[in-house]
């Protein structure tokens, strides 16, 4: 059965090319621009990785995350948190939620990425 991966990023060009990375990989994709959307589609659609962008409009990452975690079904949800920010405030604040990883942005490659989500996605 193919893995679901819902990224929740707003710079559109970066997310269209993490989900067409994902999807040459074999992964069933799904986008979202903002945290609102994304935790609305998180909760409908239980996909089994969630790579989650910290600083968005409407609903930032953070809050998306905090909100994930309030929902049975969320408390246990894979995330990926990615991000351009790497203070520490952000990364402990990020962990508290606990994150499978935490990937700063411009420390990592798109293949990088998505080396590192097969190696998570087969030890979940």
């Amino acid at each position: 059965m193919e893995k679901h991966i819902l990224v929740v990023e707003d710079e559109i060009d970066l997310r269209e090319a993490m989900m067409e990375a994902l999807h040459e990989e074999g992964y069933r994709v799904t986008g979202a621009e903002n945290g609102q959307i994304g935790l609305d589609a998180a909760l409908a659609e239980h996909p089994d990785l969630i790579l989650l962008d910290l600083m968005m409009p409407v609903m930032d990452g953070q809050e998306m995350f905090r909100r994930l975690r309030e929902d049975e079904w969320g408390r246990k949800a894979n995330v990926v948190i990615l991000t351009a920010m790497d203070d520490v405030n952000n990364i402990g604040l990020a962990h508290e939620a606990k994150p499978l990883d935490y990937f700063i942005k411009a420390h990592h490659s798109l293949d990088d990425l998505v080396k590192q989500i097969r190696l998570l996605l087969y030890t979940v």
